[in-house]
């Protein structure tokens, strides 16, 4: 077993943390943050990061991890909601081996609604228009 490598603060990640590249936010505190996914496996897919420099779910501090948990559920509450929904995945990969493609901890928290397939991963780039709609429905929900 080969150690992971060091957190790359230049990841995707962490630019949109800094407000260096633009996303479609609809939750943020001091320890977290979440948007949307550009390219959805459904309608309402949202990304929940910590705020925390963290590779993944190996590096993390526990609070950390448990607050993004936290935020994750929340997301999911709403995404249920809002898409009307009728179950929620919610997904973590930690490393290259283990799915991992961006490298600062993620959870993916996607709505379901029953026998409608999820589409293949990094497929599909949603319209802008689209995102930033269910992006206002999101945020709304998760202010109220």
């Amino acid at each position: 077993m080969t150690s992971a490598p060091a957190y790359d603060p230049q990841n995707i990640f962490a630019r949109i943390l800094r407000g260096e590249i633009p996303c479609f936010k609809i939750y943020e505190d001091e320890r977290a943050f979440a948007f949307l996914d550009i390219m959805p496996r459904a309608p309402g897919h949202a990304l929940v990061i910590p705020k925390a420099p963290a590779r993944n779910i190996l590096d993390i501090a526990p609070d950390d991890l448990a607050h993004v948990a936290q935020v994750a559920q929340k997301v999911a509450k709403a995404g249920k909601a809002v898409f009307r929904a009728d179950g929620i995945t919610l997904m973590q990969f930690s490393e290259a081996a283990g799915g991992q493609e961006v490298f600062h901890l993620h959870m993916h928290v996607i709505p379901r609604v029953a026998g409608v397939p999820l589409k293949p991963a990094a497929s599909i780039k949603e319209d802008m228009a689209v995102l930033a709609e269910h992006a206002e429905r999101l945020s709304a929900a998760l202010s109220a």
